[in-house]
């Protein structure tokens, strides 16, 4: 189907596996060097499997990650890094929805619609 803005489903499918390539390698990259920051300071404590210790209570808010990212935290960067990882899927939603619209397939914008709408509403409320 090709529209007057020239968006075609060959150009969308390249743009969205560019998207989700892209998307998947920043967050690795930024997961890598979260994590040998992780190393460079913290290589040689020996840590203690005896008592449970959960994720510290700063990286478990969208903005204790950011403050933490900001102040160059290791395991707020590799926190960031997995929201990246998935945020990509979602940003992979939106964008079909957006090019959808654009291509005026009114089926697929319903479809996609309820897919984002669902996706958003899990990671919303599914934290809880």
């Amino acid at each position: 189907m090709s529209t007057p803005q020239g968006l075609t489903d060959h150009a969308v499918e390249q743009l969205v596996g560019r998207l989700l390539q892209v998307g998947v390698a920043i967050a690795a990259l930024v997961v890598v060097v979260g994590g040998a920051l992780l190393m460079a300071h913290h290589s040689g404590e020996i840590p203690d499997y005896s008592t449970y210790r959960g994720e510290p209570e700063s990286i478990r808010t969208l903005y204790g990650v950011v403050h933490g990212l900001l102040a160059a935290d290791a395991r707020s960067i590799i926190q960031f890094g997995l929201l990246l990882l998935i945020a990509t899927p979602i940003l992979r939603v939106a964008f079909t929805w957006v090019a959808f619209l654009v291509q005026r397939d009114w089926v697929y914008v319903g479809v996609t619609s309820v897919v984002l709408a669902l996706l958003l509403f899990g990671l919303i409320f599914g934290l809880a």
